[in-house]
């Protein structure tokens, strides 16, 4: 059984909780946890364009891969951070270093997302329903937007984990 992660906001998630330093948690707590519409945004072709958005820039319309100009035009108040990889690949392996209080076998996808087999270790959490929600309460609380989800191969976990989350899939391999 497999259990995929995906973390939709990581690069803006790693930039507020550096601003906010040890204060993330007690704003998230006094209800100011929107530090606003944050960006990060890369060449790409040729042009500036926006490569990860937070909540608040996501539900004020913009949209990845848009132009910084355009998003600039269409939400001024938008902060626009310079892209990060490394530094989001180094918190996505710290993240899978915290997730191995799970299982001792996670593995990385991509530039936003863990597998972990939870294969014989899901009953130590009281199943793996009662383990899915206590992975991404946990992870919420430490200040990270995740989606996640279980499912006997690691293509359907991560497919439901993008695009139908928090659910668990009993269908049959094979």
């Amino acid at each position: 059984r497999i259990m995929a992660l995906c973390f939709p906001t990581l690069p803006t998630d790693r930039i507020t909780r550096k601003r906010r330093g040890h204060g993330w948690r007690l704003a998230q707590i006094k209800g100011q946890a929107d530090p606003g519409p944050l960006a990060c945004a890369e060449r790409i072709k040729g042009a500036m364009r926006l490569s990860a958005l937070n909540a608040s820039a996501h539900m004020r319309g913009l949209q990845l891969g848009q132009g910084v100009a355009e998003a600039r035009a269409m939400c001024p108040e938008l902060d626009v951070i310079a892209a990060d990889q490394l530094a989001d690949q180094r918190l996505l392996e710290a993240l899978a270093d915290w997730v191995d209080r799970y299982t001792p076998l996670v593995g990385c996808d991509g530039p936003d997302g863990l597998f972990l087999d939870i294969a014989g270790c899901a009953h130590l959490f009281g199943g793996e329903g009662p383990m899915l929600a206590d992975c991404l309460a946990r992870l919420h609380h430490i200040g990270f937007a995740a989606q996640g989800a279980i499912a006997a191969t690691p293509g359907l976990a991560w497919a439901l984990a993008r695009h139908n989350p928090n659910r668990i899939s009993n269908a049959p391999v094979g």
